[in-house]
């Protein structure tokens, strides 16, 4: 018997497959000419790429098509005419809304020839300051305005005066600015389980601690593992600021559903998302739209495991959660007590109570904060560096929002959060005792969100806006929160909206089936819309009527 190796065996199959491939080809192309051959060759090849490009994009081929399809459709005559007539009657529903709040106003259009007094100066503001039907002050209004208090608006008003003209980009004209920065930061990732090594900046708010940290991520993976087409993978809830990020960045973004009972990310899908071009994995604590968070310990762990960066977004209730073990109400670890989280995004605007426009985002180590910095060393200006995305950057905003924190001090805010979570609870204890409605997953912090099964939800937000009550409105699947705040905690406040909840509750009750109408029928028609570019046209002529001045 005569063995033959197996190698052997393996090597004359290659051979044989060549030679038939190659004596193939040669009967295939051997009566055309060698300008033909070339050109065939060339266009197969410039095919393949173009097939290689056209299936393999950031979006999926399923929403390129439909895209596609809508854009199309959008072209033909007699829709073309009723999607304008239609987006025209939305974007005069916006400015008509404008007008209406201003009505009493004048609007400056031009420079006056003379400069105004101080003293009418500040009685217009004041004006300004009141135009608008919501009683924000007595907590008629979700989230928003998270603390009023006379004697705290004094203060940070006298503070930003005194140092509304400095800027911490020129460090050695402001050291001390500099020194407030340094101490928000070091203060709050001490709150956060910081450790030595731990750091981060200030910013303008949430979003900009979102993107400086996607930002920081997508220069991380390209410079430490040649990662040129980096992906975050984050929860369907987890805030626009990451999709924002994924815009400006050139990032991929990887949505991951929730879990119907809890309205918290599905671990197993994130975990099956991961790929060699992963740059981050993404947690809420809590997320906005329903105030539920996700299992930071486990997404921690998942980050450990395959040696991935993890985001945790604090930006609505960090300066909650921080305190409430203090205040009495225990929670999973979610911060950097966990070693696989490496940033947190946490807003001193909101719960912090310092003045509108200051944020922090946190990182485990320097060499993660590197990445987030911007340094030209080519300009013939000198070195430019900045921390963040802006440049010159507001010591007014940084000194009051130091000395919010100051003012608060430890026991102030374990106090507040003490008084927030007793009026959050009150609420949620008393919306589920009624019929007809029910809340998403279990709240963590702040935020309520309500859903009914018999009737459409928005209705219940129409009803309460016509009793001056202002709610967030959410889709996929629809419902409205309250996002709880201190002004909630006076006297008299959380019971009254439970009150006017229950009375029109019960009137929508008696005929669950009305149709909507005005403004809540357009949000309810928005969102089951398949063609969402007609939705972003409408978020785009909402934008637009900020901007309004009379032609």
């Amino acid at each position: 018997m005569i063995i033959i190796p197996t190698t052997k065996l393996n090597m004359d199959l290659i051979k044989n497959g060549i030679l038939l491939s190659k004596n193939s080809v040669n009967n295939l192309f051997g009566q055309c000419e060698p300008w033909q051959v070339a050109s065939i060759t060339a266009s197969g090849v410039l095919t393949s790429i173009w097939l290689w490009n056209f299936l393999f994009q950031d979006e999926s081929l399923y929403n390129r098509l439909k895209t596609f399809t809508f854009t199309q459709i959008k072209k033909i005559p007699k829709f073309k005419k009723q999607v304008e007539e239609e987006t025209k009657k939305i974007s005069d529903l916006f400015e008509n809304e404008v007008i209406e709040n201003t009505k009493s106003e004048k609007y400056v259009v031009e420079l006056p020839s003379q400069g105004i007094s101080r003293d009418e100066l500040i009685k217009t503001v004041n004006r300004y300051l009141n135009l608008g039907k919501y009683n924000w002050k007595e907590g008629f209004i979700s989230g928003a305005i998270y603390y009023y208090d006379e004697e705290l608006i004094k203060l940070l008003t006298d503070v930003y005066g005194l140092a509304s003209y400095t800027n911490p980009l020129h460090s050695d004209i402001f050291p001390g600015i500099c020194k407030m920065e340094a101490e928000v930061v070091r203060l709050v990732l001490n709150l956060f389980h910081g450790d030595l090594n731990s750091c981060g900046t200030m910013t303008s708010g949430g979003t900009e601690s979102i993107v400086m940290a996607c930002k920081a991520y997508r220069d991380f993976g390209r410079n430490e593992y040649g990662i040129k087409k980096g992906e975050i993978i984050v929860p369907r809830s987890a805030h626009p600021a990451f999709d924002k990020a994924a815009a400006y960045f050139g990032i991929k973004i990887i949505h991951i559903s929730l879990n119907p009972d809890t309205y918290t990310v599905n671990l197993k899908k994130m975990e099956n998302a991961i790929t060699k071009n992963t740059l981050l994995l993404v947690g809420s604590f809590p997320n906005f739209p329903y105030g539920t968070s996700d299992d930071i310990e486990a997404i921690s762990a998942l980050g450990l495991k395959y040696n991935i960066p993890v985001h945790v977004d604090c930006c609505l209730g960090g300066f909650i959660a921080a305190f409430m073990p203090q205040a009495g109400f225990p929670l999973p670890p979610f911060d950097f007590i966990l070693p696989g989280v490496t940033s947190i995004s946490a807003d001193t605007h909101k719960y912090g109570y310092a003045p509108k426009g200051s944020s922090v985002i946190l990182y485990s180590d320097k060499k993660y904060r590197h990445n987030q910095y911007y340094v030209c060393t080519e300009w013939p200006g000198g070195h430019y560096g900045s921390p963040t995305v802006s440049g010159s950057r507001s010591g007014g905003i940084i000194a009051a929002c130091w000395a919010t924190l100051m003012y608060f001090g430890m026991n102030g805010y374990i106090t507040s959060t003490k008084e927030v979570m007793d009026t959050k609870i009150f609420i949620e204890e008393q919306l589920r005792s009624m019929k007809g409605i029910f809340i998403f997953g279990k709240p963590t912090t702040s935020v309520i969100a309500i859903g009914s099964n018999d009737f459409n939800i928005y209705r219940l937000s129409d009803a309460l806006n016509s009793r001056g009550w202002n709610l967030n409105t959410l889709q996929f699947p629809i419902g409205i929160h309250i996002c709880i705040t201190h002004l909630h905690t006076k006297p008299g406040v959380a019971s009254l909206f439970i009150e006017d909840l229950r009375l029109e509750l019960i009137e929508i009750l008696k005929t669950p089936n009305v149709e909507l109408t005005g403004k809540m029928a357009m949000y309810g028609m928005s969102a089951t819309l398949p063609d969402r570019t007609i939705v972003g046209d409408i978020t785009r002529y909402f934008i637009d009527a900020m901007y309004y001045t009379p032609k």
